[in-house]
């Protein structure tokens, strides 16, 4: 299974990319970010994420979409960004009858570190070993898309399994208005 992990975020968006199955580690494919200056207008800020969005899924091809569950502590700013963001990424995926699975930024860390309190330098030194990469992928941002990305393959036949009965209606809905 391909799987496009997406770390949310106005200013930087992280995107990564792996392909696996449950019980073997994944293979990585890509990752980087979508970058928006801080400037510019907000409403031309979500478009340049959802262009950018576009120009990945289109390019990689995911099977799902894993995509960090926002939630609010301190700052409620940042998080409405954030959560912008967030829902781009699931109307990008949707649009291509693609999958969407949320994870909680504790599960995300849990699944590739052993941690639910791991900091974003564990996330990324074991983002790189299980991906078997030479140093943790830049930014920080892309390495937290890979481990959503990871997290989804490392779930479990019941999520994927739902993803695939999701896509399959997706695709009989299409099948039938041609």
């Amino acid at each position: 299974m391909r799987v496009l992990g997406v770390d949310p975020g106005l200013t930087r968006c992280g995107v990564g990319v792996v392909e696996g199955v449950v019980g073997r580690s994944p293979t990585f494919v890509d990752c980087g970010v979508v970058r928006t200056p801080p400037d510019l207008d907000h409403a031309q800020r979500l478009l340049r994420i959802e262009q950018g969005l576009e120009e990945w899924v289109t390019r990689v091809r995911p099977e799902a979409v894993a995509v960090e569950r926002v939630f609010a502590q301190h700052n409620l700013q940042s998080v409405a960004g954030t959560a912008q963001a967030a829902g781009i990424a699931m109307l990008v995926a949707a649009r291509h009858g693609i999958p969407v699975v949320l994870h909680t930024p504790s599960e995300v860390k849990a699944a590739v570190t052993g941690s639910g309190r791991a900091d974003k330098a564990q996330v990324g030194l074991m983002v790189a070993r299980i991906c078997r990469l030479e140093a943790p992928p830049r930014p920080a941002d892309a390495a937290d898309a890979v481990a959503l990305a990871i997290t989804h393959v490392w779930r479990g036949a019941a999520t994927n399994r739902y993803s695939e009965l999701v896509a399959a209606a997706a695709a009989h809905r299409k099948r039938g208005r041609a």
